[in-house]
């Protein structure tokens, strides 16, 4: 395959994309949101950060959520 490089500015890139046919589309979107993937996770853990949680506590909390459920018929697996 053989390569070429050009320059595009972002409206011509983004008219570019509009060029396309959906599955293509659909193609670079699906590379776009796994490569922002990491970064916009690694965002919501930094932005959640606490220290006045334990492991413990957030545990302890979630099995008694799941006990609830499940004692009213309704565990979401």
């Amino acid at each position: 395959m053989k390569t070429i490089s050009i320059e595009l500015d972002k409206s011509q890139f983004i008219r570019l994309l509009n060029r396309l046919d959906d599955n293509d589309k659909l193609e670079i979107y699906n590379e776009l949101k796994k490569s922002l993937f990491l970064k916009r996770f690694n965002t919501l853990l930094k932005s959640t950060k606490t220290n006045e949680l334990t492991l413990e506590e957030i545990t302890k909390e979630v099995e008694s959520v799941r006990m609830q459920r499940y004692e009213k018929g309704k565990q979401i697996l």
